[in-house]
């Protein structure tokens, strides 16, 4: 039997009810839920990211949601840094740590399936990036570094400079290093049937659009966030910031974001199918999460 402190991981495709089952989880066995989406870190992205609002959190506790400004850079590194910081404060206060969000690489640096590359942002150097398109920056990175190129997701510009930046310091992106983790680990896969996850997706974006959520980002424009840096989120900012902009329909606008949403959940699943420890559950057979749960907790 192991010592190590137990903290359970709550994973799946973007739209599948993640942060309601950590909710419901964290109600259930007196725990704080520690969000791991790299773009709630980011005050002012809402709607856009699909954040917790302090009703749904329901008196739970919630740690690394608004961190930064939106402007900032925050990095794996930071993750790894404050989200171990946050497990150890909840196993000091005897709850159990939750770790829910979309953002799969932070989740295996915590742990130890991945290291952040010990490179500080160049700001300089992603400036001299923007001129180039996503698929100009891939054809920079498979000419440095193939290996890396096979691996990474080519919509996402953050990771695309975030790699250029790592080769242009260190010469390469490291290879992995497996560490052994400092937590006993339940990883529970939100499984729900393909139709239901398209239609989860086309009713959210329906519900924030009719909330706000293009209305958030002209506020965020307002507050000087700059277009380069909306773009940089992708997905709903993006293509909000492309309408707002007058370069799509409002119709186009929509069609793009739920696409790119059914592509991004697909891709999410692509990656987690990789590791069979992952328990895959139903949410709602409630009771059998429940089981698998408690059966961890108390082992």
């Amino acid at each position: 039997m192991s010592n190590k402190p137990k903290v359970i991981a709550i994973v799946g495709p973007t739209a599948s009810g993640k942060t309601s089952l950590s909710i419901k989880l964290a109600k259930e066995f007196s725990g704080e839920v520690i969000s791991a989406d790299s773009r709630q870190v980011y005050r002012g992205l809402d709607l856009g990211t699909g954040k917790v609002t302090t009703a749904e959190m329901d008196g739970i506790a919630h740690h690394l949601l608004d961190v930064v400004d939106p402007m900032e850079v925050y990095t794996g590194a930071n993750f790894k840094r404050d989200a171990t910081k946050a497990i150890k404060t909840i196993v000091t206060n005897q709850h159990v740590p939750i770790v829910a969000g979309g953002t799969f690489f932070y989740l295996e640096l915590l742990r130890g399936n991945m290291q952040a590359a010990p490179v500080e942002p160049n700001l300089v150097f992603r400036a001299s990036l923007e001129a180039y398109t996503n698929e100009e920056l891939l054809e920079k990175l498979q000419a440095k570094d193939s290996h890396r190129a096979e691996s990474i997701d080519p919509d996402n510009r953050r990771r695309l400079e975030r790699s250029l930046e790592i080769i242009e310091t260190l010469g390469s992106v490291p290879e992995v290093q497996k560490t052994e983790s400092d937590y006993q680990w339940l990883l529970l896969g939100v499984d729900i049937p393909k139709e239901q996850l398209h239609k989860n997706i086309n009713t959210r974006l329906e519900s924030r659009l009719e909330v706000g959520m293009v209305d958030e980002v002209r506020h965020l424009l307002a507050s000087r966030v700059t277009p380069k840096r909306l773009d940089d989120f992708g997905l709903e900012y993006r293509y909000i910031l492309q309408y707002i902009q007058r370069e799509i329909s409002y119709a186009e606008m929509c069609e793009l974001i739920e696409t790119k949403s059914r592509q991004f959940a697909k891709r999410q699943l692509t990656w987690l199918k990789r590791y069979p420890e992952i328990v895959w559950v139903n949410p709602k057979d409630e009771r059998a999460v429940l089981s698998i749960t408690k059966q961890f907790l108390t082992q």
